[in-house]
C-alpha cells in the first residue's frame, strides 16, 4: 500500500474523528475510527462502502450486513477486526492511540458496529464520502 502521507492524512483523520465522535457520542471511539477510515481510504474519500467493503472481504459480510440491516447487530471481536483489516491500517490506529495493535482492534470491535448501524438507519448504505454522510444524519 504504501506510506501514509504525514500532516494532511493526520489532519484529515482528526476531522473525520470529530466528526464520528460527534455521532457517536465519544472523542476517543470517533477519533480512532476516524483513523482506521484514513489509513484504509489514504486521504480524502473515506466512505462507509469502503469500509464495509474491506471487512467483507476479511470474511465479515454475515455481520456487517446485520449491521446495516434493521434487525438486531451481531457482536465483532477484537481478533475479527484485526484479522479482516490489513495489519499496516491497524498499526496506524493503535500509533495514533498510543495503544498496542490488538488494544486497538478490541477498541474498533465495539465501535465499528455502532457506527455503521448509526449511519445506516434505514437497512441502506448511503453513498458519498463520510463528511457528507455524518452531515446528512446530524443536519436531518
Amino acid at each position: 500500500m504504501g506510506a501514509l502521507p504525514g500532516k494532511a492524512a493526520d489532519m484529515a483523520d482528526n476531522d473525520l474523528g470529530t466528526l464520528l465522535g460527534g455521532l457517536l457520542g465519544g472523542s476517543k471511539e470517533g477519533s480512532l475510527l476516524g483513523s482506521l477510515l484514513g489509513a484504509l481510504g489514504s486521504g480524502g474519500g473515506e466512505s462507509l462502502s469502503g469500509l464495509l467493503q474491506q471487512l467483507q472481504e476479511g470474511g465479515l459480510g454475515g455481520k456487517t450486513d446485520s449491521w446495516v440491516g434493521t434487525g438486531p447487530n451481531a457482536e465483532l471481536s477484537g481478533p475479527e477486526v484485526a484479522q479482516a483489516l490489513p495489519y499496516q491500517a491497524l498499526d496506524h490506529v493503535a500509533q495514533k492511540a498510543g495503544v498496542t495493535p490488538e488494544e486497538a482492534a478490541d477498541q474498533l470491535a465495539r465501535v465499528i458496529p455502532r457506527a455503521v448501524d448509526k449511519l445506516t438507519p434505514g437497512g441502506e448504505v448511503p453513498q458519498g464520502s463520510l463528511e457528507e454522510v455524518i452531515a446528512h444524519h446530524q443536519g436531518g
